[in-house]
């Protein structure tokens, strides 16, 4: 049986992605380098209960390490790929836009090599909505809207990946779904994300960072959606396509807030802060193409979400001393 190539597969989705596949019966290969953006013991602990199923296999290494690559092609049989791994978070990437741009484009392109020169049968990337950067209209963002004048330089970065991913399908042939990723949360979310970083400091009795006056709008779309997408591009194969994976339902900044405050039971102290270099007013799926090619149809509101995500923080921390880890200044 072949395997299925999770990049990232240690992180956030790609841990819920591997879980999933596996429980499907796949064979999974998850690689990872296990980086310092955020605790690796983190990723650890998102592989752990994966490395006793049947079918998974860890490989620790880099995609931008084209010789690691090659090795791993070399020696196992690989059907799909499912591209995630990357250097995520718009602020981080005005901070440091070369290593985005390294990871994110130069790692995208020796994958996408690495399924030209072995005859890979599926390749699906993650994109993010990020492409769209600031949207005036008060409507849904769509597949066919402008996506060339991105925000912030992760932005760009994800916008470039579907630019060589469109190349290799209209040269080469690949067969290509590029998804774009709306604000996903959930059990395992990485600590400097809004959700979870909110949810903490709320916790603890610290202020929380509002930038701009709490109004903007964000499409929150709760992790088992977002791999029910994932697993759903896996099987649609026609040629190349761009798909929008949001819930399709923004939620205001504030009303987050005031969830997890009731979920926690206990009040947000708020920080008011500038608006910073990066931030869009909002995001907002429209999800109609994924529904009509493979039955994308995300079932988790808002509230329920955040009621999960809040009693998998409480059982995930209860008994951790990582309170003290610092926490980057991200909104969404």
């Amino acid at each position: 049986m072949k395997e299925i190539m999770v990049t990232g597969g240690a992180g956030f989705i790609g841990s819920h992605l591997c879980e999933a596949l596996l429980k499907g019966g796949h064979r999974v290969v998850c690689v990872d380098n296990m980086d310092n953006y955020y605790s690796p013991h983190r990723k650890e602990a998102n592989i752990r209960d994966l490395q006793r199923m049947e079918g998974f296999r860890f490989l620790r290494g880099d995609i931008r390490d084209r010789s690691f690559l090659s090795s791993v092609f070399n020696e196992t049989d690989i059907g799909p790929i499912v591209h995630l791994a990357a250097r995520a978070g718009v602020r981080a990437s005005i901070a440091d836009p070369i290593l985005y741009t390294d990871v994110n484009v130069n790692g995208t392109m020796n994958l996408l090599e690495m399924a030209r020169l072995h005859g890979v049968e599926r390749f699906v990337f993650a994109s993010s909505s990020s492409v769209y950067g600031r949207v005036e209209e008060n409507r849904p963002f769509h597949e066919e809207m402008d996506a060339d004048h991105p925000a912030s330089p992760y932005g760009a970065t994800k916008r470039a990946g579907e630019l060589i991913c469109f190349a290799h399908h209209q040269i080469y042939g690949l067969s290509i779904a590029a998804l774009r990723l709306f604000t996903v949360y959930g059990p395992r979310q990485r600590p400097e994300m809004a959700i979870h970083k909110f949810t903490r400091l709320i916790d603890e009795g610290r202020e929380i960072p509002i930038y701009g006056d709490g109004s903007s709008l964000r499409d929150y779309t709760f992790v088992d959606d977002i791999v029910e997408g994932i697993v759903g591009a896996l099987s649609d194969e026609r040629g190349f396509e761009i798909y929008n994976l949001g819930n399709s339902k923004p939620v205001k900044l504030l009303d987050m807030v005031k969830t997890i405050e009731k979920y926690l039971d206990k009040p947000a102290r708020i920080r008011w802060l500038p608006d910073q270099p990066g931030d869009v007013p909002k995001t907002f799926a429209d999800n109609r193409k994924a529904r009509e090619h493979f039955g994308f149809h995300p079932e988790v509101e808002i509230e329920e979400g955040i009621k999960r995500f809040v009693e998998w923080y409480r059982q995930a921390h209860a008994s951790r001393p990582e309170n003290a880890e610092p926490i980057r200044e991200v909104s969404c």
